[in-house]
């Protein structure tokens, strides 16, 4: 029965179309290089959260010890002497400055 002329033209019109979706997938604004970026600035952005979570986390221990039912005497002694500049008549405040790792 032989090709039809129609049947290649509708063949080459999808070969065409599959083509400038393949090409667009891989090379378009959203491709390939587009994905790889992306997935470089979520890697980023988790090691930010990463580090903010321990901040936190360090935030919310240091906060418990200072709840009414589980309150630590020498934290709130530390804090007060500090934060306040509360001190007895003879006693003597020596600070020492923090080591930044």
């Amino acid at each position: 029965m032989g090709i039809r002329r129609f049947d290649v033209i509708v063949t080459c019109a999808c070969a065409a179309l599959l083509g400038y979706f393949a090409w667009h997938a891989y090379k378009g604004p959203r491709g390939y290089p587009y994905r790889e970026q992306q997935l470089v600035i979520v890697i980023d952005l988790r090691k930010d959260l990463d580090a903010i979570t321990l901040s936190h986390d360090e935030l919310e221990y240091r906060v418990s010890l200072l709840r009414p039912e589980s309150i630590d005497p020498d934290l709130l002694d530390e804090l007060a002497r500090s934060e306040l500049g509360l001190a007895g008549p003879d006693e003597l405040i020596v600070l020492q400055p923090q080591a930044n790792p």
